[in-house]
Parts: C-alpha cells; structure tokens; sequence
C-alpha cells in the first residue's frame, strides 16, 4: 500500500473515526483504525463492536492496499504535522510497521493485519428514510441533555425514536428521560418511516452521529431494523447497534391537568436560577419556586454559604403554590427554550411541571418537583 494525501483532509477524517475507539481496549485490535487504499480514495473504519464509523477520502493512491494501526497515535501525528503538508503513507506487505512521511517528518507505526479487524454485520435494515440535517440537529439537541447516565437502567441511556400519532398526522418523535425530566420533540413523518419500529439510540452513538451534523449541510440516509441503525452522509457512514431494551411509557409520567399556568421571559428566569444557586454547593442545588399574582419568588438556602432570593415579575393569576425544582435541571430544559417567552404548567408542589416554549409546538418538557 501506498498513497499520497493532504494532511487537512486526512486529519479531518481520523478526527471522525478515531472518536468511536475507546482508550482502553482489552483487545488490541480495537485500538486501530483500518486503513483501505484503492480507487483514488482511502477508507478509514473504526469500532467498538456496537458501534461502527467508515469514512471514504480522496487521495492518491500509488499501491492499493489495506492494513490497521493505531487510531489515537496515528491522529495526535497526523495533528501536529504542518498545514498543508503532503502525508505519504506506505506498508509493505510482509512487513509489520507502517511508514508515515511528511515533511521532514518519518514515523514508523506499528500493525496489525487486516484479517483480525472485526466487521459489523449490519445485516436486513428494511427501514428507510431521509431527514434533513437540520431536523435530526433538532431532535438530538433539545432531547440529549436528558438522556439517562445511570448504567443500571440501560433503557434509559439513549434517545427514543418512534412513530407517535399527533392530534393531526403522524409525526417522528425523539424522547428521552433520565426519571427526574422528560425531553419530548417530533416533527412531520418523513416518507418512509411509516412502519418503523420504536428504537433506542445509545448515547454515544448519538454524541458520534451529533459531530457529524455539525459538518453536514443536506439530507441524512438513514436505515434501520430492531438491531441495528445506519446514518449515511456524503463520504461517511455511522452504524450502530440499538440498545436492547423496552422503553418506559412515558406517556404516563405527562401530566394532563395541570391547571395553574405560568408565563415568563426564559432568559431572565435562567439568569436568576443560575445567580440564586450559586450559594448552594450541594450537587442537588434545590431552588424553590413562590409564586402569587403576578410575582415569582426564587430562594436557595445552604447551611454552610448562606442564602439567596431574588424576585421576578411574570404573568401568574392561579392560586400561590410553593414548588422546589433541581436548579441544574431547570437551566438543562430552559436553554432549549428559543423563543421569548416560556410556560410552564403546575398542578401542586408533588406533581410533575410541564415546560413548553409557544413558539416550538413540536417540543414539550417534564420536569419532576424537588422538596425543599
């Protein structure tokens, strides 16, 4: 194997690939990045079995061939060469190291063939539709924040998507909780993605698939079965296996009466949020919510800093309530919050509140009450 390529072009692909090896493998194989030299083009994949990344660059290809080395080691090289140096690579079969030049620069890299790479089997995925870069940005942004860390409750540690039946048409939904909030958004039903079944995307493949977006302008492939999911862009491909779990109704946890309605500036609430709770040191940083006509009270009180109030004014009519909320929680929700104002629906201080933004009707957060 040997090929020619721009340092730009090949840092900006390792950059993708090399993010889904783990820095510690228990199987050496998994720390290398297999490299696939043939028809002007050289192909990067990378894997952690449940997840999969190939990405296609164009180069010149002198030797075609194909060979694996270490994917960190090759990327932090590959880094701290020049800009716009020409990176040369070549191996020779027989051999168990790989050459880099470039510049003034030769590193040799250590190898493993190619035979012991592990493919993933992507086998039947009889689902499929496209969505546009921008919506699926969407659906992963005001949903991640409240996906689940606990690794005990599996089920939780992804986003959901599904077809959910709206009040008009059937829309692709994105759900996800971590049982202390519920982040729900939808959008029209792509064509399509009628008869698909509801999936759980795990966190990190999110987090890949997110990176990715951010350099993409136009529509995404996406194909999936009960297994297995596949992202397609231009040049790269992002596969992975679907959390095998059943997720919780969530449908339960929405509450429908909620009857005292609140309405505020989100900005001003998560500035006052964000000042009064800086008393507070304890990782829950309870801040608690008085509301009477017309005038928002929040207070935070720690027995070793002190304590904090600060007054809004908002448009509240129903009865006084008193309600404790996580105050990292509430930043979390309201950050997704883009329009200038924000309600949020309140039942009694035990009961689930209901945070929407009147501007995104597809987009509705739950956010479960704290004691204070």
């Amino acid at each position: 194997m040997k090929l020619t390529i721009e340092r730009a072009a090949l840092l900006r692909s390792l950059g993708h690939v090399q993010s889904v090896v783990e820095r510690r493998n228990t199987i050496p194989i998994l720390s290398n990045v297999q490299l696939d030299a043939g028809e002007g083009e050289l192909r990067l994949t990378a894997t952690d079995l449940d997840l999969a990344m190939v990405e296609a660059v164009v180069c010149d290809v002198t030797s075609p061939g194909a060979i694996t080395t270490p994917a960190h080691v090759l990327h932090d090289i590959v880094r701290k060469l020049p800009d716009g140096a020409q990176v040369e690579l070549s191996y020779d079969d027989g051999a168990d190291r790989l050459t880099l030049a470039a510049a003034r620069s030769r590193f040799v890299l250590a190898c493993l063939p190619c035979d012991q790479f592990p493919v993933m089997a992507e086998g039947d995925l009889p689902h499929r539709f496209a969505l546009a870069a921008e919506d699926l940005k969407r659906l992963i942004d005001k949903t991640r924040f409240a996906v689940s860390t606990e690794e005990t409750r599996y089920y939780l540690n992804g986003i959901y998507l599904h077809v959910a039946e709206a009040d008009t048409a059937p829309t692709l939904r994105a759900v996800a909780t971590d049982g202390h909030r519920l982040a729900q958004v939808e959008q029209p039903l792509p064509e399509g993605a009628a008869g698909m079944p509801g999936v759980i995307v795990p966190r990190k493949a999110v987090g890949e698939l997110r990176k990715l977006i951010d350099e993409f302008d136009g529509d995404i492939g996406i194909a999936l079965s009960d297994a297995k999911i596949r992202f397609s862009f231009n040049s790269a491909v992002l596969t992975s296996k679907l959390i095998d779990g059943t997720f919780p109704d969530y449908g339960r946890v929405i509450p429908a009466g909620n009857d005292k309605r609140l309405e505020l500036d989100p900005k001003l609430f998560a500035e006052a949020v964000d000042r009064v709770s800086t008393i507070s040191s304890e990782k829950s940083r309870a801040v608690k919510l008085n509301l009477e006509n017309n005038r928002l009270l929040l207070s935070v009180t720690s027995p070793e800093a002190g304590s904090a109030t600060e007054e809004l004014a908002v448009s509240y009519s129903a009865a006084p309530i008193e309600i404790g909320f996580n105050a990292r929680y509430v930043l979390d929700i309201l950050a997704q919050l883009d329009g200038a104002m924000a309600t949020l629906d309140l039942a009694d201080a035990s009961s689930p509140t209901i945070l929407r933004d009147p501007g995104d009707e597809g987009a509705l957060y739950v956010l479960m009450p704290m004691r204070v």
